[in-house]
C-alpha cells in the first residue's frame, strides 16, 4: 500500500516547489506519492522570527486540509520547523514532520557530533533553540554561516559550494563527525560534500521525507503515533467550534 505525502514550503512563493519536487522524486521509496504546495501570499523567506509567526497560521490550515484529503503525512519545509509542535497537536491522524528534527535524529544515529551549515548569523538563535528543545544539545559541535540568504544559494551554484565546503572542514576539524546543511533551500549540495569530506552530510530535505515514510511505515506496521498525554493533547473541539477555529478541527 503506497504513502502518499505533501511537502509544504511555508513561503507566498512558488520559486522553490519545481525544483524541491523533482529532487524528492529522486529520493522517494517507489510506492510513495509526493506533492508541494507553498502560499498564494506571504512572506518569501522566513529569515525572520516575526516572519515565521506569519506563515504558522497558514501551516496549520494546509494540515488540516491535506489531512482531511486522506495524505498519510506532511513535511513542514523549512529547517526552523515552524508550528511543528503545534501541527501535531491538532493533528488527528495524519504524521507530522519536519526537516531540523528529522535530520538531528538522522545525523545523531550516524555519528557522535555533529555541526549545522546555516545561510547566515541571524539564523542561529532560533535553530539553536529547536536543537535544545529536541534534546541533542551535547551532540551539537557548531553552527557554521557562510553568510548567503535563502534565496541566494542557486544563483552561484559554484560559489555556494564553495563556502559549503570551507564552512564543512571547519566543522569536521573542531570535532563534527556528521554534518547537516540547515536550510531546505540547499538541495542537491550533499553530494559533493559528502565526496570532498568522506563524512555523512545531511540534506534536510531527503531526511525529512525518509523520516515521514519512517513513521507512517511504523504507525501502519504497529499503530505506533504521537501521544496524545501532555505534550500534544490536543485542544477541546468545543473550544474549536464556540470561538470559530474550525479550521482546526
Amino acid at each position: 500500500m503506497g504513502i502518499k505525502i505533501l511537502f509544504i514550503d511555508p513561503l507566498g512563493t512558488n520559486v522553490f516547489d519545481e525544483m524541491t519536487k523533482n529532487y524528492l522524486e529522486k529520493y522517494k521509496s517507489k510506492d510513495t506519492v509526493i506533492d508541494v504546495v507553498s502560499f498564494a501570499g506571504g512572506p518569501q523567506h522566513l529569515e525572520y522570527y516575526s516572519y515565521v509567526a506569519i506563515v504558522i497560521p497558514e501551516i496549520l490550515r494546509v494540515i488540516k486540509k491535506a489531512e482531511k484529503e486522506n495524505y498519510d503525512a506532511v513535511i513542514i519545509g523549512c529547517f526552523y520547523d515552524p508550528g511543528l509542535h503545534e501541527a501535531r497537536e491538532i493533528a488527528k491522524k495524519i504524521i507530522v514532520v519536519a526537516p531540523c528534527e528529522s535530520s538531528l535524529h538522522i545525523a545523531s544515529t550516524l555519528g557522535e557530533k555533529f555541526s549545522i551549515i546555516v545561510g547566515r548569523k541571524k539564523w542561529v538563535p532560533l535553530m539553536m533553540k529547536n536543537v535544545v528543545t529536541y534534546g541533542f544539545r551535547d551532540k551539537l559541535v557548531s553552527f557554521k554561516s557562510v553568510e548567503l540568504g535563502v534565496h541566494d544559494f542557486h544563483k552561484d551554484v559554484n560559489e555556494t559550494k564553495k563556502r559549503l565546503l570551507k564552512a564543512a572542514r571547519e566543522a569536521v576539524e573542531e570535532g563534527a563527525e556528521v554534518v547537516i546543511n540547515g536550510c531546505t533551500a540547499l538541495v542537491g549540495f550533499f553530494e559533493e560534500m559528502q565526496r570532498e569530506l568522506g563524512i555523512p552530510v545531511i540534506d534536510p530535505v531527503i531526511a525529512s521525507l525518509k523520516y515521514a515514510e519512517f513513521l507512517v511505515q511504523l504507525n501502519k506496521s504497529t499503530g505506533w503515533w504521537f501521544s496524545r498525554k501532555y505534550t500534544y493533547e490536543p485542544p477541546p473541539e468545543e473550544e474549536l467550534v464556540k470561538w470559530n477555529l474550525k479550521d482546526l478541527l
